[in-house]
């Protein structure tokens, strides 16, 4: 008799029970089958710069990183991570120590949280939170503590935070430019979030994909401020800012101890990935300050661009400081569940979007919430807002 699982019993163990199909996933398929215009997920309709794209296959060409790359990164890309940390943050670290390179953010995520959790830690982040946040707890069994940014300005409660940590917080987990509401910190509430911190020894991880999409205001990195150069992993990647999501390029910076336990659950994740990609982007961080200068201000014009098209169509847009994505509520249309809306807007004018809910513990939170991408050329952004209009008749 052929031995199998005990009857009844689920496959997927309970950590990851409720952890479906991801809603980017859902919604890219739902636009693939409609033909409709994607300003759901965000990854941009072009590529990023043509040098860059040549320094990836001069790197193929010449054999570099065709084979198992060094564990913890080129030695290229660290020393480029180093130097674009201090570059533009006047911030110091050891290429060799300091800095690991990981496949994509998502994974530097994973792997912190896998590293620096125990069971039953209770973590404190942000919601809307992006969904891998939520999963990567749960796999470390980790605790989720959610901090609720709310409408129309996203800002944190910081007597709420305050309030919910409790001796079994472990880990702060923070996301700014902040995805998805566009929210960027400011520098007298990354103080005081430093300042808990400090107080109640605890350790921050923090998302900063986005640093170079901030158009109001300042990104600065929390790992900066006083008390928070040792308990802080400090997490980016290429994706965002040079156009090549593929890639799967990310990066941690932080103290050499925090470094050494993040690579030891790492190693066992993915090793090492995207051997000649590496080398393509130690040559993009080292790109003139007019790339960085002029990629912001592309995107400035087309977060304005869709920002003016969504509110003509009808929504209320809350316009963000960073990242490249536009919150917006459907209550003008008299609509108030944003993912049976999403389900259906394919259907009713050719775009795809995401319900905000599904970044929420408490779906209520931003049930009538919808998130559009504006990291797409500025003619299909016009093609889908003159779509989008048609939601009024």
């Amino acid at each position: 008799m052929t031995q199998g699982r005990p009857q009844g019993r689920p496959h997927l163990n309970r950590r990851l029970s409720g952890f479906g199909t991801t809603i980017f996933a859902e919604m890219s398929a739902l636009a693939v089958r409609t033909g409709a215009i994607n300003l759901g997920q965000g990854f941009p309709d072009t590529d990023g710069p043509e040098e860059i794209r040549e320094a990836a296959v001069r790197a193929l060409r010449d054999g570099r990183g065709n084979q198992y790359p060094p564990g913890p990164g080129i030695p290229e890309l660290r020393t480029a991570v180093a130097d674009h940390q201090h570059r533009f943050h006047g911030l110091t670290f050891d290429p060799d120590t300091e800095v690991l390179v990981t496949a994509g953010a998502t994974e530097a995520i994973a792997a912190s949280m896998l590293a620096l959790l125990e069971p039953g830690d209770e973590v404190i982040a942000f919601e809307p939170f992006y969904d891998s946040y939520a999963a990567c707890i749960a796999m470390a069994g980790g605790v989720r503590v959610p901090l609720t940014l709310r409408a129309p300005d996203f800002r944190p409660d910081l007597d709420a935070l305050r309030d919910a940590i409790t001796p079994r917080t472990r880990l702060l987990l923070l996301n700014s430019p902040h995805n998805p509401t566009g929210m960027v910190l400011t520098r007298e509430e990354l103080a005081t979030i430093a300042e808990l911190a400090v107080a109640h020894d605890l350790l921050v991880v923090t998302d900063e994909v986005y640093e170079h999409l901030v158009f109001e205001g300042e990104h600065i990195p929390l790992i900066s401020l006083p008390g928070m150069r040792d308990r802080t992993v400090s997490i980016s990647s290429a994706g965002k800012t040079f156009s090549y999501t593929g890639w799967k390029v990310g990066w941690i910076t932080a103290d050499a101890s925090l470094v050494s336990a993040v690579r030891t659950a790492k190693q066992f994740l993915t090793y090492v990935s995207a051997g000649p990609f590496q080398y393509a982007i130690a040559e993009a961080l080292r790109l003139p300050d007019t790339y960085f200068e002029a990629f912001r201000s592309d995107l400035r014009h087309k977060r304005d661009l869709l920002a003016d098209g969504l509110r003509t169509a009808g929504f209320e847009v809350y316009r963000p400081q960073g990242t490249y994505f536009i919150t917006t509520d459907i209550a003008p249309f008299g609509e108030k569940d944003a993912h049976a809306f999403c389900r259906t807007l394919p259907e009713r004018c050719g775009v795809v979007a995401i319900p905000n809910s599904v970044f929420y513990d408490d779906p209520e939170a931003g049930r009538g919430q919808v998130r559009f991408t504006f990291c797409k050329r500025a003619d299909v952004m016009e093609t889908a807002i003159e779509r989008l209009s048609g939601l009024r008749t």
